[in-house]
């Protein structure tokens, strides 16, 4: 039947009752973003698979023998320390300390495990920024160090905290190397050290401070000592606290050393911590490299003025650097660097919004917002593993998504992942581009493996996001994985630069 021979009244009727049902419809979550090159990107799935088989039997004696004779080398050709720019090598955890798994699904259970207890204790640290809770309101753990407990042999500690990415620097005068973990969330320096009430099992051996001529206990008044969050005094010597999240904790005295940069130079007098017990957090590693933006951190004792690293895929062997004070690279989209007045330590980041498959997802402004009150805000941290996004702003991106990925087979959720696919049969797939957006319309386009990862050896795969009830959002390492990700601290610029590594 023609329009023009249709009831002018039944007509408005049902354009009346159209606009009616379309009010009632749900908002759609995605609108079309800025013009995008590609709506898809291809996931390599017999790559990544063969990385699954092969990180289970790396060897870590065959790194181990490589760096030593890197070492004896820069002990022959020492550096100058004229250069204000400093280089390291990065390393995963895997490629250093086989945890011998039996298979790869429950290494990646381990993993996240560290990952869940990594991210409650970002969150403490935030608690306690912005209810005020100051260093005066904290007290050490009361730990005593009797003399018969120091000489005790080092004992083996529990793998609950992070530390997925290892650098390798030296510390002490002769210059002795050490593998640490890595954070950008926290910004005290420590190494294990004899003796050793406790000790957890680490790769090197254990530091000594009497073989060290540059090693030089703080006094209780000095300015490093004053600015600790927990700190107490004994015989005139500073003692130092650092607890974690999941009730980790490391306990020792204060001083200060030399660091050594592998053949690019060193600092003398970096505060760091000196630990004689040190409980539950990490294996391998010797200790921990605070990269935060807060006074005690080292980026901040050695003025760098800006920082990177590029980390390669935790599965890979493959090392890449950490550098201080380097040119940012011309290609990099960046975002703004944004500080809490609250808390210093963290590096948040001006995001714009995020999108899947060349779609801007729907979600409040104020989601992503760091607020005046110090709450909200995402912050880039390389020792997260799995970004995590406000509930709301998950559901909206996980949605998006799945719709998009309809014609793949589903596999039940796996831990904190609750979308999970069955790419068993496949060799590779078209998968939905995934994007953060920053102002003035610059994208970080990721890779497919950057988002949807294997969590077992089989072919399971899972997007790996995670919703937080938490005010805070973090981008973890896995999406920047393959990145080079640049802390311009002097123009207060976060830039990301995929592979250059």
């Amino acid at each position: 039947m023609a329009l023009k021979n249709l009831n002018p009244q039944f007509l408005l009727l049902t354009i009346a009752l159209s606009l009616t049902i379309l009010s009632l419809l749900p908002a759609p979550t995605c609108s079309r973003a800025p013009p995008s090159e590609f709506s898809t990107t291809v996931l390599d799935i017999s790559s990544s698979l063969h990385q699954a088989h092969q990180v289970l039997s790396l060897n870590p004696h065959l790194l181990e023998t490589s760096l030593q004779q890197e070492d004896q080398q820069a002990q022959i050709n020492p550096t100058s320390t004229s250069s204000s720019s400093f280089s390291v090598n990065l390393h995963t955890r895997d490629s250093i300390f086989n945890a011998k798994h039996k298979d790869y699904k429950s290494l990646i259970l381990a993993r996240l495990a560290r990952d869940s207890a990594r991210v409650d204790s970002l969150n403490l640290k935030l608690h306690f920024a912005l209810n005020n809770i100051s260093k005066t309101d904290l007290h050490p753990t009361q730990t005593e160090l009797l003399p018969e407990d120091l000489s005790t042999p080092v004992a083996s500690g529990t793998s609950m905290g992070s530390g997925e990415y290892f650098t390798r620097v030296g510390v002490g005068q002769p210059s002795k190397p050490f593998y640490m973990a890595l954070d950008t969330g926290s910004d005290v320096n420590w190494l294990q050290c004899k003796p050793c009430s406790d000790c957890y099992q680490q790769s090197d051996p254990v530091f000594d401070p009497t073989l060290s001529t540059s090693y030089s206990p703080l006094t209780c008044q000095a300015q490093q000592c004053q600015a600790l969050d927990v700190s107490a005094c004994r015989n005139g010597r500073c003692l130092y606290q650092v607890s974690y999240g999941d009730g980790s904790f490391t306990v020792g005295e204060y001083m200060t050393e030399t660091v050594s940069f592998g053949n690019s130079g060193s600092v003398s007098k970096i505060a760091m911590g000196c630990g004689h017990d040190n409980e539950g957090l990490f294996v391998a590693a010797a200790g921990l490299i605070g990269l935060g933006g807060g006074p005690l951190s080292l980026t901040s004792q050695i003025k760098a003025s800006s920082f990177s690293y590029c980390l390669v895929d935790r599965d890979s062997p493959k090392s890449s650097t950490l550098e201080f004070n380097s040119p940012r690279p011309a290609d990099s989209v960046t975002g703004a660097l944004l500080r809490n007045q609250k808390l210093d330590t963290f590096y948040y980041v001006q995001l714009a919004g995020v999108s899947v498959g060349g779609h801007l997802i729907s979600v409040p402004p104020a989601t992503f917002a760091l607020d005046q009150s110090g709450s909200g805000g995402i912050i880039v941290d390389c020792g997260t593993a799995v970004t995590r996004l406000q509930t709301q702003a998950y559901n909206s991106v996980r949605d998006a998504f799945r719709s998009m990925t309809r014609n793949l087979r589903t596999a039940a959720g796996f831990a904190l992942f609750d979308t999970c696919y069955d790419l068993s049969s496949l060799q590779s797939v078209d998968v939905p581009t995934l994007a953060f957006h920053f102002g003035g319309g610059k994208s970080w386009q990721l890779p497919a493996k950057n988002y949807l990862i294997p969590v077992d050896d089989s072919g399971t795969y899972c997007f790996a996001f995670a919703p937080t009830s938490s005010s805070l959002s973090i981008i973890g390492n896995i999406q920047q994985q393959g990145t080079r990700v640049s802390f311009d601290l002097a123009h207060n610029l976060v830039g990301f630069s995929p592979n250059k590594c």
